[in-house]
């Protein structure tokens, strides 16, 4: 995929859940948000805005979207806090950015400059980053990049370093780089469809209904170029998950929750454990028996986690760190 130059900030378009939006596989009684769209010259980008007070932005991996918040949603808006949800282009209800004239990228610096024109966009301040899977180097990237906008973070099951020492990764990223790679992401739609359920910890907490809302999103083999391209971004993209652990001292000094689903099969305890070490004043809730989706295996208890984390830290403001 070729770079894209970064976009100017576009207005941002607000309107209410519609037909036009809202395609037929969406269960809108699962996920009964109101819809707003973000034009970033490569695509609209879908997300949620609602409720009113403190900003808390959720970010998504690879191969969810905003849905995968869906039950952390209503309680923090309950607690009174403004939620943010985006879809990465190409994901969930987000324009698949092939049908622009101008290809999108999808490389994760690619869903990072996007994902900054959006928060630059809606002029937040004070934000809680809640990061997840991919949206771990993706919204993080953010906080180095505009550490005086963002207060606090929630940091689960991600990563922020170069993923080529850990040879169960290396070897899945290789694989979809290769000839059968293609066909399984991209003819098959393997990453939604298996590796989804491969993820959870217990499979029978994956209720069929759910992940349907997870694999209708990608129906043709186009539509899959971004799972595919994140698959390979595992590996292809070191050197920018270097460039960002260089900077992680940027994060040291802002309120931290390291939630963490113990018994993923990828990003298991190691990973937490890095993450201990380079952010030791972090918070840690360790979820034994709960798999990589968190947010689906263990929803209420994430939920009650974080709502405790914000009104413990809801007095603190940290000093923005200086740029560089």
């Amino acid at each position: 995929m070729l770079d894209m130059p970064a976009p100017s900030p576009m207005p941002v378009t607000r309107t209410r859940t519609s037909a036009a939006i809202a395609p037929a596989w969406l269960d809108i009684a699962a996920y009964p948000f109101p819809s707003r769209l973000f034009d970033t010259a490569e695509g609209m980008l879908h997300y949620v805005d609602t409720g009113s007070g403190p900003a808390v932005v959720l970010v998504h991996g690879t191969p969810t979207w905003s849905f995968l918040y869906r039950r952390l949603i209503p309680p923090l808006v309950a607690a009174g806090y403004r939620v943010i949800a985006p879809d990465h282009l190409g994901f969930g209800l987000s324009q698949k950015g092939g049908d622009r004239p101008t290809r999108a990228g999808y490389r994760p610096q690619d869903h990072a400059r996007r994902f900054a024109a959006l928060l630059d966009a809606l002029d937040l301040r004070d934000i809680t980053l809640v990061v997840h899977d991919f949206g771990g180097p993706i919204g993080l990237s953010y906080a180095m990049s505009r550490p005086e906008r963002v207060a606090r973070l929630v940091i689960l099951n991600t990563w922020l370093w170069p993923l080529d020492a850990d040879a169960r990764i290396a070897r899945g990223s290789r694989l979809a780089s290769s000839v059968l790679g293609r066909l399984l992401y991209l003819r098959l739609n393997a990453s939604p469809r298996w590796l989804i359920p491969a993820a959870f910890a217990d499979r029978a907490r994956l209720d069929p209904g759910v992940h349907r809302q997870y694999v209708a999103p990608f129906d043709t083999p186009g539509s899959r170029v971004p799972l595919w391209t994140l698959a390979r971004a595992l590996l292809g993209e070191s050197a920018w998950y270097d460039s960002l652990w260089h900077q992680r001292e940027r994060l040291a000094e802002k309120p931290t929750l390291l939630l963490w689903g113990v018994d993923d099969p990828t990003f298991g305890r190691a990973y937490l454990e890095r993450w201990r070490k380079a952010l030791p004043d972090a918070a840690v809730a360790e979820l034994p028996g709960v798999g990589h989706f968190v947010q689906e295996e263990a929803a209420p208890e994430a939920a009650e986690h974080v709502l405790r984390f914000l009104a413990r830290t809801a007095h603190r403001r940290q000093r923005a760190a200086p740029p560089g």
